[in-house]
């Protein structure tokens, strides 16, 4: 069996969790942590189960070179020796895509054309034709990191970035990603054996992402690959393995909850469930988080990402703005969060709340002590996901300077 080195990137902070996931998918040695990727050796058939079942990847790549480089020219030689016929056909398009860091070249643009150009030369040479480019819609992507002193090439296998799962076609403004859901799911350690409830679910990514997990639904069930346009795919073994996940979809143990105050977005969310095939598993309501009772009788978990400044404009507590979910700023002049602080208080004892937020001071804010802080990037915010342990009455603590892991 061929052996292949993958590099799989994802959001900073979730290497860890991401490490264990591509372990316990392959059953293979425990991944290395790279910042903002893992690096792990698997077979042909591991890149169609981690595309197919990795909830926390971008995309699954293969490297095809590594290799010292100073000039543009050193990068047409690199890209020149690799076999790219093995990969793909004259007859299918391809894209460069290109990434840098400390790079010595100026202008990435020229060092993609070169990459391009070695490309369509070693097809010319060997077949006497070349591929096409396609900028939108590819057969096949060629992804180049160019670091300080090498260049490494990948052949890429997801195609669409992983966090399209297929099934969201209705949502609201700056929706957060399935991938980040499910960091924030991993990282508060839910194993789908207690009840789960977002206040603020928006188009409902957490609670669907959570109720797929609770049904043992793999999370790319819905959607194509980019590596079934490669030379390499095996169709059987892909039916196979599609097969043994629709197989293995079950009922959940625990209900998933999930509401907001605009009306419109809990529309949004139940049309998602249906097409995820999780409508069953989630209850989906319209009420504002600063009103809402729990939803069950047992204390449970609460999992929520509210908006916040640099994510989305504001809207009124009753969905008046463009937003249509809560400000910071509430309508009365009051704290949106410290309010929720004491409607959890009063109404929420014995559940663990875990929010993602920007605002490093928070917890001050709430007047709630959180007992566990995970760094976790919502694209190019850096955030903070802290887990609050409620208890009637104040839980004020003393301020905590350094994050915890």
């Amino acid at each position: 069996m061929t052996m292949l080195t993958l590099f799989l990137p994802c959001a900073g902070g979730v290497e860890d969790f991401l490490a264990d996931e591509v372990a316990r998918i392959t059953g293979c040695a425990p991944a290395k942590a790279r910042g903002g990727a893992i690096v792990t050796d698997g077979s042909g058939a591991d890149v169609m189960r981690l595309n197919l079942h990795s909830r926390l990847a971008q995309r699954v790549l293969i490297e095809v070179a590594h290799a010292p480089y100073r000039t543009e020219a050193e990068l047409y030689e690199v890209a020149m020796a690799v076999p790219w016929e093995d990969w793909f056909t004259t007859r299918q398009t391809f894209k460069i895509e290109i990434t840098s860091h400390q790079s010595p070249l100026k202008s990435l643009n020229f060092a993609a054309l070169k990459i391009k150009d070695a490309v369509a030369d070693r097809f010319r040479e060997k077949t006497g034709v070349r591929p096409d480019v396609e900028v939108r819609w590819p057969d096949a992507r060629v992804f180049a990191h160019l670091a300080a002193e090498a260049v490494t090439l990948y052949i890429d296998t997801s195609g669409e970035p992983l966090f399209k799962r297929g099934w969201r076609e209705d949502k609201g403004e700056a929706p957060l990603k399935e991938t980040l859901a499910a960091a924030m799911l991993a990282a508060s350690g839910w194993d789908a054996t207690v009840p789960l409830y977002d206040p603020c679910c928006g188009s409902g990514t957490i609670a669907i992402e959570a109720a797929q997990i609770a049904c043992n639904i793999a999370p790319g069930a819905k959607r194509r690959f980019g590596f079934e346009n490669l030379l390499v795919h095996r169709a059987g073994e892909w039916a196979s393995l599609k097969a043994e996940a629709a197989a293995a979809k079950r009922a959940p143990a625990v209900p998933i909850f999930g509401s907001d105050v605009a009306h419109r977005m809990v529309d949004f969310a139940q049309r998602n469930a249906e097409r995820a095939g999780v409508a069953q598993a989630v209850q989906l309501r319209g009420g504002d988080a600063l009103q809402r009772m729990p939803p069950c009788d047992a204390p449970a978990t609460m999992l929520l990402n509210p908006p916040y400044g640099e994510r989305i404009e504001a809207g009124g507590v009753a969905g008046a703005g463009r937003g249509g979910r809560e400000r910071a700023q509430t309508e009365d002049g009051g704290d949106f969060f410290a309010q929720l602080a004491a409607h959890w208080k009063k109404n929420y004892a014995g559940w663990t709340a875990w929010m993602l937020t920007p605002d490093l001071k928070l917890p001050s804010r709430m007047r709630l002590k959180e007992s566990r802080r995970v760094p976790l990037w919502n694209g190019p915010i850096e955030c903070r996901l802290f887990r609050f342990d409620m208890v009637a009455g104040s839980a004020r603590g003393p301020d905590h300077a350094a994050d915890r892991h």
